[in-house]
């Protein structure tokens, strides 16, 4: 949280209602540059003092999750048609093998155990499982999930004991599936391994409930270490799950390390703790062990997430165990889990713990889904199942796309949500600003001053230069200011636009959006889980500029130019701020149909998931809008069509050539 400012500085801040407060705490280094986030960092809970603060984040971070993972907006989902046979008798439960396809083509696979006479409705348990090596069949003292899911139905659950993608019986999709260590075709588009594995939960909790069995407000769901990962990321965003029980994962100094457990966009500005607080205030218990990331669990990660729960007065729904063991899910811990789940799903008084009573777990013959059948035909390979994926949402996108006022604004509750979480930027409310720096104006036009400074957001650490050109007497009483975003604001370029936007009676203010490139050490894994990208802080960079210029110049209308290889980055920015007078955009020849040139230009994770360009056109507030030096291949006649919708045709031009300063000074007047 923000540190309280001093009373003088609040004071002014109230009676002058400006943005801009003290230099002094504008930093000497851009923190952008030098600090980089990853899953070995410690973290830490932010304070929410009010249930409805903790509220608008938990609505926050669902909706992250969810575009991190390629789930917002949500694929339609189609009818479960559950493959279920080979049932085996094992005296007080049975267990059998399950298949159903999750998307086309790829197939959830696993076993479903269940109590044998169940009178009326009966709670389920979902099972996923950690990065074992037999994954769901793994049988051994530090952990069982054969023995888990049949003690559970010992107990009177349905259980379903699922496979990770590329384990046991999944095994036509590797666990490496979408890597994105660099951001390549599938992380423009939010294909990834978390984030079918997410899906793939969601789907079960429809399978069991398609069960004419289950109880349907008694679902609950446990897995271990990557099983507690994806504990807690379903229970966070599917509000079916009544209870929950993530084992060995939630913690402050420890991330995860698989890449099924880390997807771009996903733990910028938070972490797993924050994610395990989704489930308040809904019952769960956390387990944990001495000997691996949990070992602080009961003074730390424990005390964090139930100051949450104090938040909704269920403090007697949240728990925390700690065994003395190694990373695991062994016998004492899931006695631990039984006890928790006895109480709030079966009506048990006590929390304690439920002895598991030891029997042989089934023969692995009789757990493989495939053993002596054969695969589905239709089953996809990873370029297929990547393929169908990506074209699956290029459709929804165009279903999606508004044709009138109606459907624009559902669009924009969707894709122009999803934009915002692709970009991580928003409009600052406050802005700090250093003391400005006269310098040379470099532009021939006579008695022009030129004042350099850098912005800053309150507890960013970030360091944006601002150029301001304008005629001493201008000041107080300007009408128009023009924003030039751009790489450089010595660049001949900027000085060419300034010096015909003065002579044209604007004040001219340049953001050199995130200068230079930073340089990732080699053994930083998953870097975009954690950090926005270059091309993100530099849409952010033009957010921050407008905010300060409109906090200065007050009543002032404000222009925007998009300067060079800026001019991309000033169209995204302009869907998250204020409505611009007019905006002239430089599209430098950009394909907006081509993966490849989102690759070279704006390789933004989730970008051509949210809609990119299009999305940002038709999301922003309507304003008149320039498109030049579109080049002779590419056709942005989508964009003009956009303008037709919302009934402003006219305020629409796109040019194949590209604009000197004097045509687009001419255009803005």
């Amino acid at each position: 949280m923000p540190q309280p400012l001093n009373k003088l500085l609040l004071t002014s801040l109230i009676l002058f209602s400006t943005i801009s407060i003290s230099a002094q705490r504008i930093p000497e280094i851009d923190r952008r540059q030098t600090e980089i986030r990853h899953l070995d960092l410690t973290y830490a809970l932010p304070e929410y003092r009010t249930k409805e603060a903790w509220l608008t984040r938990a609505e926050f971070l669902r909706k992250q999750i969810l575009f991190s993972a390629g789930l917002w907006p949500m694929p339609e989902k189609q009818p479960v048609k559950p493959v279920i046979f080979d049932r085996k008798d094992r005296g007080d439960y049975t267990v059998e093998k399950v298949y159903f396809e999750s998307l086309p083509g790829f197939y959830v696979t696993g076993n479903l155990y269940r109590p044998k006479n169940i009178n009326g409705k009966a709670p389920a348990v979902l099972c996923p499982h950690g990065h074992w090596t037999y994954g769901r069949l793994e049988n051994t003292p530090l952990n069982s999930g054969p023995a888990r899911a049949a003690s559970f139905a010992r107990q009177g659950y349905i259980a379903f004991s699922y496979d990770m993608v590329g384990y046991n019986d999944s095994a036509a999709i590797s666990h490496r599936f979408a890597d994105h260590n660099t951001t390549g075709r599938e992380a423009l588009w939010n294909v990834n391994l978390l984030g079918l594995q997410l899906w793939n939960s969601i789907r079960s909790v429809d399978f069991l409930l398609s069960l004419p069995e289950v109880d349907s407000n008694r679902i609950a769901c446990t897995g271990e270490s990557g099983g507690g990962t994806q504990t807690f990321l379903l229970m966070a965003v599917d509000p079916r799950i009544g209870t929950a029980a993530p084992v060995n994962m939630l913690s402050f100094i420890m991330q995860g390390g698989s890449l099924c457990e880390n997807a771009p966009n996903l733990r910028i500005d938070t972490n797993n703790v924050e994610f395990g607080a989704l489930m308040a205030p809904r019952p769960m218990i956390m387990v944990s062990a001495t000997g691996d990331w949990t070992k602080n669990t009961l003074t730390s990660e424990y005390p964090a997430i139930s100051r949450i729960y104090q938040l909704f007065g269920a403090e007697e729904k949240i728990t925390a165990i700690q065994v003395n063991a190694p990373h695991n899910y062994n016998q004492e811990s899931r006695e631990a889990v039984y006890g928790w789940f006895a109480h709030w799903m079966l009506g048990r008084p006590e929390t304690t713990p439920v002895k598991e009573r030891g029997s042989l777990v089934s023969p692995i013959t009789d757990l493989l889904v495939y053993f002596s059948r054969p695969r589905p035909e239709n089953e996809l390979d990873e370029t297929g199942l990547a393929g169908y994926m990506i074209e699956s949402r290029k459709l929804q996108f165009e279903k999606s796309f508004p044709t009138d006022s109606a459907s624009l604004e559902s669009f924009k509750n969707s894709y122009g949500v999803g934009l915002k979480y692709a970009l991580m930027a928003q409009y600052p409310d406050q802005v700090i600003a250093g003391e400005p720096v006269a310098s040379d104006p470099e532009i021939k036009v006579k008695g022009v001053i030129k004042e350099d400074r850098i912005l800053s957001r309150p507890e960013s650490g970030d360091r944006v230069p601002l150029s301001i050109w304008r005629r001493p007497q201008s000041k107080s009483g300007a009408s128009s200011i023009v924003l030039i975003a751009c790489a450089d604001s010595r660049s001949d370029q900027v000085n060419d636009l300034a010096a015909e936007m003065i002579n044209s009676g604007h004040i001219v203010a340049a953001v050199g959006c995130f200068p230079g490139k930073r340089q990732i050490p080699s053994n930083i894994k998953f870097f975009t889980t954690y950090n926005r990208t270059d091309e993100a802080n530099r849409v952010q960079d033009i957010l921050t500029a407008t905010s300060y210029l409109r906090s200065q110049y007050k009543g002032a209308g404000i222009s925007l130019i998009g300067a060079g290889q800026s001019g991309l980055l000033a169209l995204l920015a302009r869907a998250l701020a204020p409505r611009f007078d007019k905006t002239v955009i430089d599209v430098s020849k950009f394909d907006i149909a081509n993966d490849q040139e989102f690759i070279r230009l704006l390789p933004i994770p989730g970008i051509r998931h949210a809609g990119d360009l299009l999305t940002a056109v038709t999301t922003a507030p309507i304003s008149p809008l320039l498109l030049h030096n579109a080049g002779e291949r590419v056709d942005y006649g989508k964009l003009g069509k956009i303008y037709s919708v919302m009934g402003k045709t006219g305020d629409f031009r796109s040019e194949k050539s590209q604009l000197s300063a004097s045509q687009i000074s001419a255009w803005l007047r």
